[in-house]
């Protein structure tokens, strides 16, 4: 079998019958897709092949890997060029030391013609997972987990021997780095049919093996609110997530939400780990009054502390880290809105101070509450969700452009016009003016300083040397 790649139209590989294409760029091109790099095995001299390759492509050099692992990375500007020696003394030798056939296919660059060992065409053909050998995952216990990785992106099944082998060789994941293990699962978390793939990974137990803090929550019973423990709640919680995301018409959000909310995959793909993890703390939490009904009192708090080192041993940015324990930690706080507007409790200060407080957290955190809301029984309140995608559209064509407007008055003012003294008592008064305007209770310089010392005399007993209002 023969095919043609474009990188081969345009002279950019050597044409030599050393040369490969190999893995990864092969699967995409018989799967319709284009490439997003390539990696090519050279049987001669891979760094000779790596030069030619940047001389026509005006690309840069780069000598990546330690001792025995060498590869030639050549970076140009439409491209990315991986250049590796053959490893094994045949081109056949080397795709059986890959991961799963359909990564375990090359192409000649001299002739197009397709080098199929392990047979990756039939198992691209029929949708399906397959390990090159037994030895796969002892060789490399990332395999473990890119194998669902695979099976997510490409909504492939993984075949019946493969799963087994992955079950029983899942304990070798401790074996992998923090930071390769974070990247396949946030692979994982961007695809589209990442649940199904979730599930499969607890049943072979690979999940708990990667994150056993979700190992307390199977048979952790809840209560009445519940009809699952908090395992299947969970899962069922990633699952209305996943299809808010993979529908977002269905969240009848404006235009300008909607836009803003889902231009950041990066984030989705941590709002997808955030749910995965929000109800870790339950378990260590959990008590039982004297009706016998459970309670989980400070379990958000809890479990967000608890991703911080979950964080930490996958390695990821402070920004990350930061993203996931924000969510966790406040996510039962738009259910708590909820709860003051059924009885009619709820005021625009306390909306205002639940934007103020998640700043641009806020989408995502409603987002997380609407799925943890569908997640609890077979018939969701779907007046939570009206709520919630009401107070999203509020934050972003209300608040957002308020919130960039300037102060209504400054400490300049507060020394100018009240008569005060600098004093750190001046950001309680500036932020409760602030809170007023953002809760469009005021709107005016003398509305604000009004409203600044009557705060003063209430709250703080502070007379001012004089007043001008």
């Amino acid at each position: 079998m023969q095919i043609n790649m474009t990188i081969f139209k345009q002279n950019i590989l050597p044409a030599k019958k050393e040369l490969f294409v190999v893995g990864g760029s092969v699967r995409d091109v018989l799967s319709g897709r284009e490439p997003a790099d390539y990696d090519i095995v050279c049987c001669s001299d891979a760094e000779e092949a790596a030069r030619q390759i940047a001389a026509k492509t005006n690309g840069s050099l780069v000598k990546l890997g330690k001792p025995g692992q060498i590869l030639f990375r050549v970076v140009s500007d439409n491209n990315t060029f991986d250049v590796s020696p053959l490893n094994g003394n045949s081109i056949e030798a080397d795709l059986h030391q890959r991961d799963f056939t359909i990564n375990a296919m090359a192409c000649s660059v001299s002739s197009g013609t397709i080098i199929d060992c392990t047979g990756g065409l039939q198992d691209l053909k029929s949708k399906q997972i397959r390990m090159v050998s037994k030895e796969a995952f002892k060789q490399d216990p990332l395999r473990l987990l890119r194998a669902y990785r695979f099976g997510a992106a490409f909504n492939f099944k993984i075949e019946p021997a493969t799963a087994k082998a992955i079950m029983k060789n899942a304990e070798l994941i401790v074996n992998s780095a923090g930071e390769r293990v974070q990247v396949e699962i946030l692979k994982l978390m961007d695809a589209s049919t990442a649940h199904q793939h979730l599930a499969d990974m607890a049943a072979s137990g690979l999940l708990f093996v990667i994150f056993p803090e979700l190992n307390p929550l199977r048979g952790c019973e809840q209560n009445q609110h519940h009809i699952y423990d908090v395992f299947e709640h969970t899962m069922n919680s990633f699952y209305h997530l996943e299809r808010l995301l993979n529908n977002t018409e269905s969240l009848n959000i404006l235009t300008s939400a909607h836009d803003n909310l889902f231009a950041d995959k990066k984030k989705l793909a941590l709002l997808k780990l955030a749910v995965l993890l929000h109800d870790i703390g339950k378990p260590s939490s959990r008590t039982i009054d004297e009706k016998g009904n459970y309670h989980f009192y400070g379990h958000a708090a809890v479990g967000a502390d608890m991703s911080k080192k979950i964080c930490g041993r996958l390695k990821m940015s402070s920004r990350e880290t930061s993203f996931i324990n924000f969510i966790i930690r406040y996510h039962l706080r738009p259910l708590s809105l909820y709860t003051l507007s059924l009885e009619e409790k709820l005021t625009p200060k306390a909306i205002t101070r639940f934007f103020r407080k998640c700043h641009d957290y806020t989408p995502y955190i409603l987002l997380h509450a609407i799925a943890d809301s569908y997640g609890k029984s077979h018939k969701p309140d779907k007046n939570f969700k009206k709520f919630s995608l009401g107070l999203m559209n509020d934050y972003f064509t209300d608040f957002q452009p308020l919130r960039l407007e300037p102060p209504l008055i400054t400490g300049n003012d507060l020394i100018q016009k009240l008569g005060l003294k600098p004093s750190p008592l001046f950001s309680k008064i500036l932020n409760h003016v602030e809170e007023a305007r953002l809760s469009k209770e005021i709107s005016n310089e003398n509305s604000a300083l009004k409203l600044a010392k009557e705060f003063m005399n209430s709250h703080l007993s502070i007379k001012p040397d004089r007043a001008s209002i």
